[in-house]
């Protein structure tokens, strides 16, 4: 069987370069690539991409082994029903590594019909790193070596005012199109560059804040015999990820016009304001997950979709969600239960085996931004406490003494978290262990003792589940 490229295919032509894209891993190749590519299939955007390799070690020749090209396999369920497809990407003009080719990376600068610079470069790569320089080949963080691109092409072009470009990070930090700038200028202050190429930047560059979400496993190691079987290719590149695509990127109606999703059927929505479905995602999508880990382990259950389908603790997640979480967004309700149905149909992707486990890493810090907004927002609108929340707040705590019926429990935080919560279950009594829990303010930013209820329920709960264990403790809470 042949490796994959562009002359085992037929596919010789390419596209002109309108995107530059850092970053080659699964992620973009799984969101990013397919978005353009039904842009060039559906509306003529006539868009090809110059993947950039943002670190030393990257996958980039490999991709140039290939041509570009490589194999998207999705798979999820879509309205209660298992869907699965397959489609060869073809977007990719070429891949370049600055580490050994800087000149090349410089030379996309003065490429006449670039529009966008797209990033996922991880939560790290947005940062400002001090010793780098202009004239290091290449400088060691991605906003120094943008920065250098943006000069080449400002200089390239004498500051045209056409050539400025749309730049549009994916990487999952709050307003990171804001900090990437910042970055930015910061860079163009301590490199002393010319006042002309700031003014550029902020007049004829835009920069976009995103919400990117799809769950991507990568290349499926496990299965690739299953995989292979239904290519006509070898393909070293392949790349699986769930079905559910949404893309929120904060713009006007010329960015619309620019990136014209709106003719397609993907979920991409340009906003004015994507603070809130920023919103909607981290208390629902990740609230609910984050509620559900310790409650769930507790109980028995080993993954997310064994929790959501479980007899008992699939409804209670569920009454979590729609009951208690829903009612304290300000959202639409109707397009809140849309995007919560969802989440659950994502939760139980047989293609997709999460682990409770694996996703149990720094739960205290997590329930602090996911799920306690909720619960102090429910407090304050319906003047009493959510009881779901309480009890899956208590089987937080209860999950940090780390063992349950004999058997060691997966907690993975801090060590000073570990052993300061391992001290407070010596204490003598639940009431003591609830209200130390809950005045930790370097916990939870505030002293939680203060919510009216909320010590002496936690205190119920926590004996709850030790005398009776989840299912019958919860009820025996609930019915108190």
């Amino acid at each position: 069987m042949q490796l994959l490229n562009r002359k085992v295919t037929n596919l010789s032509k390419t596209r002109p370069i309108k995107i530059i894209q850092f970053g080659e891993g699964n992620f973009l190749r799984a969101f990013i690539e397919p978005a353009i590519q039904k842009l060039n299939q559906e509306v003529d955007f006539n868009g090809g991409i110059a993947v950039v390799q943002p670190i030393d070690k990257g996958m980039v020749s490999m991709l140039n082994d290939q041509d570009g090209l490589y194999t998207l396999f999705t798979k999820g369920i879509k309205d209660g029903k298992e869907v699965e497809s397959k489609e060869l990407n073809t977007n990719i003009v070429k891949g370049i590594n600055p580490y050994t080719d800087f000149y090349q990376y410089l030379e996309l600068a003065k490429e006449g019909q670039l529009q966008f610079i797209i990033s996922n470069t991880t939560e790290a790569g947005i940062a400002y790193v001090e010793t780098d320089t202009p004239d290091m080949q290449p400088p060691s963080s991605f906003p120094a070596k943008l920065t250098v691109l943006l000069y080449k092409r400002y200089t390239h072009f004498k500051g045209a005012g056409d050539k400025g470009l749309t730049i549009i990070p994916c990487e999952l930090i709050n307003y990171n199109s804001d900090t990437l700038r910042k970055i930015i200028l910061d860079y163009i202050a301590q490199w002393k560059l010319e006042d002309g190429f700031k003014d550029w930047l902020l007049i004829a560059c835009t920069f976009h804040n995103t919400l990117v979400d799809r769950i991507v496993p990568g290349y499926p190691s496990d299965q690739i015999e299953t995989y292979n079987a239904q290519l006509e290719y070898k393909d070293n590149l392949i790349v699986s990820a769930e079905t559910f695509f949404l893309w929120v990127i904060e713009g006007d109606e010329r960015l619309k016009e620019k990136l014209p999703f709106h003719k397609t059927d993907l979920d991409v929505k340009i906003v004015k304001d994507m603070q809130p479905f920023r919103t909607r995602k981290v208390r629902i999508l990740n609230g609910a997950h984050t509620a559900m880990v310790p409650f769930s382990i507790l109980y028995g259950n080993k993954t997310v979709k064994e929790s959501v389908d479980e007899v008992f603790t699939g409804p209670f997640i569920r009454t979590l969600v729609y009951d208690e979480i829903i009612p304290t967004l300000d959202m639409d309700r109707a397009e809140l239960e849309a995007f919560a149905e969802a989440v659950f149909d994502r939760f139980r992707n047989p293609f997709i085996i999460h682990q409770l486990s694996s996703i149990a890493l720094n739960s205290i810090s997590k329930f602090k931004v996911r799920v306690l907004p909720s619960l102090l927002e429910f407090v304050k609108r319906k003047n009493c406490l959510p009881m779901h929340m309480v009890f899956a707040f208590a089987c937080l705590i209860r999950f940090y003494k780390g063992s349950y019926n004999e058997q060691a429990l997966p907690v993975n935080d801090d060590a000073e978290i570990v052993n300061d919560m391992a001290s407070i279950w010596q204490l003598k009594n639940y009431a003591q262990i609830s209200g130390a829990v809950l005045s930790k303010v370097e916990y939870w930013g505030e002293d939680l003792t203060q919510i009216t209820g909320l010590k002496d329920e936690i205190s119920k709960a926590l004996r709850s589940i030790d005398e009776k264990g989840i299912k019958e403790g919860f009820t025996t809470f609930k019915n108190k």
